[in-house]
């Protein structure tokens, strides 16, 4: 698979996001198809793994360092805190310098390793300022304990203003075909900055990739109904929007979370996409999109198909949306 670089590491182009093997889509995959998602990732190229103490609670975090930890040097590592209580068991916005430290010691004993390649914050805690949370990260970073520093749906302000404090090598938001926030601020500070782009949910939470098109199908508890996407109306609409987007991959020959994930790869060679997925076969699928290149008529259709005037409903519900600090689409 072609490198893309996130500070001072070069990763694979595509990486894999593991929430979906916790939590947040329904049920976890049974172990051993997890197992086969996550080494099968690296015979597939992949060398760049996304986790978060968040994630089940410690259940991804202790997956990933039982499944992958005996090929640590084969991979880039990243998790997250700022979600979490100081035990990592408890969710909730915590930015606290003093959970920021705690959490992580708790994040090294369940991954299993020495030091944490990238971490995030995950949130912005609005309670706490953000050059106290990120000086808590730089302490970190001095004691070993995390290599480089990343924060997840912060605003381009926030960023200029956490960088100030110590580099900061990636930022974390939703990115797709149809979640285009990064493109009203976020994109041209990383870029001002020097800070690589990794974009969660490229194919939509599924939905883009065929996924997700009926609520009825998917289990109490999956994160998905509670968004307004994938509600009435909502829904109907962008059901319709699916289907013209699935004629543009059919006629680029791809699948259609190929196309989201060439789409954003030609978006610019400092976005590193982290799909995630419980399905071995997907999983390769992700891994193949990185050899694609589209035309750049392929490009302008689905820009012109599928963006932010297009797509119906906002991302979060109004309560989730309080807790992100990105820019808003209008109408968010």
């Amino acid at each position: 698979m072609q490198k893309r670089r996130i500070g001072p590491f070069e990763v694979s182009a595509i990486g894999l996001g593991c929430m979906s093997l916790s939590h947040a889509y329904g049920s976890p995959p049974p172990r051993k198809q997890a197992e086969e998602v996550l080494l099968g990732a690296l015979d597939a190229g992949y060398t760049f793994f996304d986790t978060a103490a968040v994630y089940g609670l410690g259940h991804n975090e202790t997956l990933v360092g039982e499944v992958l930890g005996p090929h640590r040097d084969k991979f880039v590592l990243a998790s997250k805190c700022g979600l979490t209580d100081a035990t990592g068991t408890q969710r909730g916005v915590n930015g606290r310098p003093e959970t920021i430290k705690a959490v992580c010691d708790v994040s090294l004993k369940r991954l299993n390793v020495d030091v944490i390649d990238l971490y995030y914050l995950h949130r912005l805690d609005r309670s706490v300022p953000i050059e106290d949370s990120v000086g808590a990260l730089a302490d970190l970073v001095k004691a070993g304990k995390i290599r480089t520093i990343g924060l997840s749906e912060i605003s381009a302000d926030t960023l200029r203003r956490a960088h100030a404090v110590h580099p900061i090598a990636a930022l974390q938001t939703e990115y797709s075909p149809w979640t285009r926030n990064p493109e009203i601020a976020v994109l041209e500070a990383c870029r001002e900055l020097g800070v690589a782009f990794v974009a969660f949910s490229p194919v939509a939470r599924g939905f883009l990739a065929g996924g997700a098109h009926d609520p009825a199908r998917l289990e109490a508890g999956d994160i998905r109904l509670a968004m307004p996407r994938f509600q009435g109306e909502a829904l109907a609409a962008n059901l319709r929007l699916y289907d013209a987007f699935a004629a543009i991959a059919r006629d680029a020959g791809c699948t259609t979370a190929q196309l989201c994930l060439a789409w954003l790869l030609a978006k610019g060679d400092d976005i590193v996409p982290i799909p995630g997925t419980t399905s071995p076969d997907h999983m390769r699928e992700d891994a193949a999109a990185a050899g694609l290149t589209l035309s750049p008529e392929i490009i302008a259709r689905v820009d012109a198909t599928v963006n932010g005037d297009t797509v119906t409903g906002s991302r979060y519900s109004p309560q989730l949306q309080a807790s992100v600090d990105t820019e808003r689409m209008p109408g968010e």
